[in-house]
């Protein structure tokens, strides 16, 4: 799928995401016509999503991340799609993640401070259809964040 060419196109994509193409091109020792070229087979190939700017939420005053683990009530064949639309319409759930075992989601929810996240919890999470069972579980420190892929 990925030659060689390929790896290290990303690898360098991934080490300096802000470089240009004419950059990248220079220190990949190919023109800048056939690094797009190659750019645009990774995206046509799914390879390459996009380019997206990462910003740090505790910049902008939130300070607290809780990962909420929610049983939902299986009884109803529509249950997770009810859910997840709903869930998806909440600002501060930045991140979904469905599971098979006895939790069903993950939600990843952020908010200024502790007030702010009993608001959160009690105006938009428990308002969520189909919870059987809601496990809280508090950030205290993210020890390793790494969206790099060993290419």
């Amino acid at each position: 799928m990925l030659d060689d060419l390929d790896r290290r196109i990303l690898r360098h994509m991934q080490s300096d995401p802000d470089q240009s193409i004419p950059d990248l091109a220079t220190r990949l020792g190919l023109t800048p016509s056939r690094l797009s070229r190659r750019l645009e087979k990774l995206r046509e190939g799914g390879v390459l999503l996009g380019l997206r700017a990462v910003i740090d939420w505790r910049a902008l005053g939130y300070a607290v991340e809780v990962s909420l683990r929610i049983t939902l009530d299986k009884t109803n064949p529509r249950a997770f799609d009810e859910f997840t639309v709903e869930a998806r319409a909440i600002p501060e759930v930045l991140e979904i993640q469905t599971f098979l075992g006895q939790v069903d989601v993950r939600l990843s929810v952020i908010a200024r401070d502790m007030a702010h996240y009993q608001e959160i919890y009690r105006s938009s999470i428990l308002t969520l259809p189909h919870i059987a069972d809601i496990e809280a579980l508090m950030h205290v420190a993210r020890i390793k964040t790494d969206e790099s892929l060993p290419l």
